[in-house]
């Protein structure tokens, strides 16, 4: 694999509002749609041996209107699993677990109805899109959340998943990872466009 161009879906009302959105499917807003166009000149004449995107609707259209063609979706993409967090925004979970941070405190302790994923289950996840990358020649298209692809860089690193809190990254941007001297390395990082 040369290299492999991440893009984060465009803005949701959920993402706009700071819900944690997992596996509800949500489309993109206006504001979402046009981040989606703007990365087409990104991907614009590029050939890609491998797309992957995330099969949530978000992730899909950004896909379409970024004009990323003949890609498979892929359920290894799709963001953290919230469990019984799934909708609600950071300060609400703090109202009953103070100073709550996802990244080291995990989802819903003890739920046995919505239990959501460990930081080390998405880690797991991100390790064989990962794997299915550096199995072709050329360069790979990502398509997916915020989370995952944190998480996804943190191990494209060499990191423990929980390390993808090192990692901000905003909707309807790119970013890449590739190689220095045969090394992993991230080259853009949470780029605008």
């Amino acid at each position: 694999m040369n290299q492999m161009i991440l893009l984060r879906h465009g803005e949701t009302e959920w993402s706009r509002d700071g819900r944690h959105t997992g596996r509800t499917d949500l489309p993109l807003t206006a504001r979402g749609e046009g981040q989606a166009r703007a990365l087409a000149p990104l991907v614009d004449g590029r050939a890609f041996d491998l797309v992957l995107v995330s099969p949530a609707r978000r992730a899909r259209d950004t896909a379409d209107l970024a004009g990323l063609r003949d890609y498979e979706t892929d359920p290894d993409l799709w963001e953290w699993d919230y469990g019984g967090y799934e909708g609600i925004t950071t300060p609400s979970i703090r109202e009953t677990r103070p100073g709550w941070y996802l990244w080291r405190d995990g989802v819903v302790p003890g739920d046995t109805a919505h239990p959501g994923e460990s930081a080390e289950q998405v880690g797991a996840r991100a390790d064989r899109v990962i794997a299915r990358a550096r199995a072709v020649a050329g360069d790979v298209a990502l398509v997916a959340h915020g989370h995952f692809l944190r998480v996804l860089c943190a191990r494209w690193l060499g990191l423990p998943p929980q390390d993808g809190r090192l990692f901000r990254l905003d909707t309807g941007t790119y970013s890449r990872l590739g190689f220095e001297h045969g090394e992993p390395v991230t080259l853009t990082w949470n780029a605008p466009v």
